[in-house]
């Protein structure tokens, strides 16, 4: 059976993904900070994982024989609007959050997604997009979305075809992130990006996608 990582499954899309991928038949290996009874109840293997150790990110990869698919999906918001210097510093922990670690977990796990053909998938946002940007606001969670986007465009073109890197928008989703009032239920969103993941081709390598398969201006 296929191997598939997810980062940040303790709740939200990274449990959906969890959930809907073990009921597929995937060995699925989530990753969080700490478990939840609903990750524990799933049965799949869960590791431990800060994203904010860039060092144990960076070195995660040797706790793998084997990896077909990387859903990056672990994020924070970060300040809304920072303006202290402790802002900053919090701003700064969402770049490494958000964008530097994602990178270098795909960096630890290349070898391997290389080795199985298989695929490279951040869990990006609208929101990081500079062309779409007309409300402004959390720039602390939009600029490190939108450097996650130029650092995986990136990695497309650095691995050279040989594995297939994506960036997924879930779309507006009902998670603590989210809030209540969102349109789309988790289980609606990840069964769409899923479809969308599974139909990836090299021609789409390195594209920013909604969760509809629908293209996202950079």
């Amino acid at each position: 059976m296929p191997t598939v990582l997810i980062t940040g499954a303790n709740r939200g899309l990274g449990l959906e993904f969890a959930r809907q991928y073990a009921a597929d038949g995937w060995d699925v290996v989530a990753t969080a900070r700490e478990t939840s009874p609903e990750l524990d109840s799933l049965g799949v293997r869960v590791e431990s994982l800060d994203m904010r150790n860039l060092d144990a990110v960076a070195s995660f990869g040797e706790r793998l024989d084997s990896l077909d698919l990387l859903i990056a999906n672990a994020g924070t918001y970060g300040p809304k609007a920072p303006e202290s210097g402790k802002d900053g510093e919090e701003w700064l922990e969402t770049f490494a959050v958000n964008t530097v670690a994602p990178y270098l977990l795909a960096q630890s796990v290349l070898p391997l997604v290389s080795a199985a053909d298989g695929k490279l998938i951040a869990i990006t946002s609208r929101m990081g997009s500079i062309e779409d940007n007309g409300s402004g606001g959390y720039v602390a969670y939009r600029s490190s979305k939108t450097a996650l986007n130029s650092a995986w465009s990136t990695l497309a073109i650095d691995t050279g075809g040989k594995v297939i890197c994506a960036l997924l928008h879930p779309g507006w989703v009902q998670t603590r992130m989210g809030g209540s009032s969102a349109p789309l239920s988790p289980e609606e969103s990840v069964d769409k990006m899923r479809t969308l993941i599974c139909d990836l081709g090299p021609d789409e390598t390195g594209g920013f996608f909604s969760y509809d398969g629908s293209h996202i201006p950079w």
